[in-house]
């Protein structure tokens, strides 16, 4: 069936987005996960990923066009599907949301009202009974009856602010469709520091990637809702912005904990009752005020984000306010680059897309931005100079020391696990249990290889690697055996036309697996030019979800580290992943002589529901011609 995707709110104070870049176009087939749009909001450029399989049937508006929040921006479904229904009431979707907030909030008043009768009547009945005497109340003495009043209002003001209404609040926005919480990476600036409209103020890690927050708005860096490491919940308070002395921090800061505090009763009295649904419901009318800065699609999980950031904040270790006091941002507007000392590059996301898109390094760019930030305008100007030799790579890094236990005693050390971390063990751990693997292990002859690869790399403008090597012999085998190129999807097996190569790369984190697009179409220069500018990023931490998503086939390769042979995991959506180990020099025979020769053993993980032990061997059959005879890749 056909579904609407409405313009989804994408920050706290977005009202209307602009459609910055269709990466798909009418008629085209979407995946669960992949990058359907880009949606400029009022604090930065953002990427939307479609949250079903299908067909794009129809789109809201062009690119460059506007949409208010909640209106039609795409349907998905079946080809040739009727979708008229969903566009006659295309441009209801706001006054849709916008009636149902209103009844929600007329429902929590009610509520309120009902709840606030008992007291009430009770705060008569003590004032009544504390009257004083007719003579005392000339002293101006101020009666009982009216101390439980503004008692009484003092604890509804701070109960019913709404953070979302206030321009000076920042709340932990949604980066990605997936997104429940955050964990700050760094602080660019200090509680203190004065922050500029389009500055970056911190890093958000979420469980792929770590993405820059700009502020949206001048003004001094009141307070933060969280030190370095810390974890928050989507639309908890993230910080406050405004001119010192004409914003109340105190009273924002209690209303949030308060909030907060709420929803952890809240949790306590879901996990007593047992019921999920029941515990919905309750908090759905608990957190008024928060679904509707969230939107309705977010009711779901407000409670158990919360429940998760205050317990996550309250076991990380308290050493880690002393390091976001030692942060000092690392700016300087005589520099043409940028960076902190993690080697970041301040760019707007558009002149990072345009970069992109042109091929353009930002480091070469001179930033004319604020703090020497670079541009749309930067990258439009820029003109290629002489290219520079890099700078070397930095040294070596100093085995780190890790203090032994004394004798005898003993001792550990627990670290808390990364949102990367958690990301990998969900992934791997459904692969494993659920795709029946086996694996295929095959030695290849890589005497060829090796005298190819040294002619190669004569002329080629990219140093070329084993790795890139296997990888193009790879597309083209594929290109022989599209059913090792598929997918699992249930009822059915998607058989993929196009090839798209993962390749995993270990970071200090984890691991990521950057994707190689249409790799049989390119040449060894440009997919080991693509490779090392991916392995770069991943180590940087600068990948993008359009930089991982997609992938057909994944190779993972620890011949490097001297491994001979080793099993992989499957990578989902994938049905097989190849894992390369390093070339022996090993006897063998030849022509009935022993000689030494160049063996490369290959083990590929399949899984069963999609792939069987033949059509998984032919493949490494033509694999291993392919190596052996490194000219029939042109073929």
């Amino acid at each position: 069936m056909a579904e609407a995707i409405l313009m989804p709110r994408l920050s706290d104070t977005m009202t209307e987005g602009v459609v910055a870049e269709w990466h798909k176009k009418v008629g085209d087939t979407v995946k669960k996960g992949e990058l359907l749009a880009e949606i400029e909001t009022d604090k930065a450029t953002m990427e939307l990923e479609s949250y079903k399989d299908g067909t794009l049937l129809h789109i809201g508006t062009d690119k460059g066009g506007k949409l208010q929040v909640n209106d039609l921006l795409a349907i998905i479904g079946r080809p040739g599907e009727d979708i008229s229904e969903i566009l006659k009431g295309k441009g209801t979707g706001s006054k849709a949301q916008e009636e149902s907030d209103k009844s929600q909030k007329q429902e929590s008043k009610k509520e309120e009202q009902q709840a606030e009768k008992p007291q009430m009547k009770e705060e008569k009945r003590q004032a009544t009974s504390a009257q004083p005497a007719p003579g005392n109340q000339s002293k101006g003495t101020p009666t009982a009856a009216s101390r439980p009043t503004e008692s009484s209002g003092g604890t509804a003001t701070s109960t019913e602010v709404d953070l979302s209404k206030i321009e000076e609040v920042v709340l932990m926005p949604r980066l990605s469709d997936t997104m429940t919480e955050g964990v700050i990476a760094s602080w660019q600036k200090n509680v203190g520091d004065s922050v500029k409209k389009g500055e970056v103020i911190a890093e958000i890690e979420t469980d792929k990637a770590t993405m820059e927050l700009e502020s949206y708005k001048n003004g001094t860096l009141l307070y933060i809702g969280a030190q370095q490491g810390e974890k928050i919940a989507v639309n908890e308070l993230l910080c406050i912005i405004g001119e010192k002395g004409k914003v109340d921090v105190d009273k924002i800061v209690a209303a949030a904990k308060a909030k907060g505090a709420g929803s952890k009763e809240q949790g306590t009295s879901d996990k007593v009752e047992g019921t999920r649904d029941k515990a919905q419901g309750t908090s759905d009318k608990v957190e008024g005020t928060r679904d509707k800065a969230q939107g309705t699609s977010d009711k779901e999980q407000g409670t158990s984000d919360k429940e998760q950031s205050t317990s996550d904040k309250e076991q990380e270790p308290e050493a880690k306010k002393d390091e976001q006091q030692s942060l000092q941002p690392a700016a300087s507007d005589q520099q043409s680059i940028t960076s902190n000392e993690n080697g970041r590059i301040k760019a707007s996301p558009l002149a990072k897309k345009l970069a992109a898109e042109k091929g353009i390094d930002l480091r070469n760019v001179h930033g004319t931005g604020d703090g020497g930030r670079i541009t749309k305008e930067d990258i439009d100007n820029y003109k290629p100079q002489v290219e520079v030799q890099k700078p070397s790579q930095r040294g070596a890094e100093a085995p780190r020391y890790v203090p032994s236990a004394p004798v005898g005693e003993e001792s550990f050390e627990e670290v808390p696990v990364s949102q990367m971390r958690k990301a990998i063990a969900k992934r791997l751990a459904e692969s494993k249990f659920t795709a029946p693997h086996f694996y295929l292990t095959m030695s290849i002859d890589m005497d060829k290889a090796v005298d190819s690869r040294a002619r190669l790399n004569e002329t080629s403008p990219v140093k070329i690697s084993f790795n890139d090597i296997v990888l193009k012999a790879c597309a083209v085998a594929l290109k022989q055996h599209p059913a090792v190129n598929s997918s699992w999807l249930g009822d059915k097996i998607r058989r993929n036309h196009h090839i798209h190569i993962g390749v995993a790369v270990a970071v200090e984190d984890g691991l990521l697996v950057p994707v190689i697009r249409f790799a049989d179409s390119k040449s060894l220069s440009q997919i080991a030019a693509e490779v090392k500018e991916f392995a770069q990023k991943a180590k940087d931490k600068k990948l993008q979800p359009k930089d991982w998503e997609g992938n057909t086939f994944t190779i993972s390769n620890l011949g490097m580290f001297g491994i001979e042979d080793f099993t992989a995991i499957i990578n989902p959506p994938d049905s097989c992943i190849l894992a390369i180990g390093g070339i022996q020099q090993v006897p063998v025979v030849r022509d009935g002589q022993i000689k030494i020769g160049n063996v490369m053993k290959v083990t590929m993980s399949c899984d069963h529901r999609v792939v069987d032990g033949a059509t998984g061997s032919a493949f490494l059959q033509t694999l291993k011609g392919m190596l052996e005879e490194p000219l029939r890749m042109l073929v």
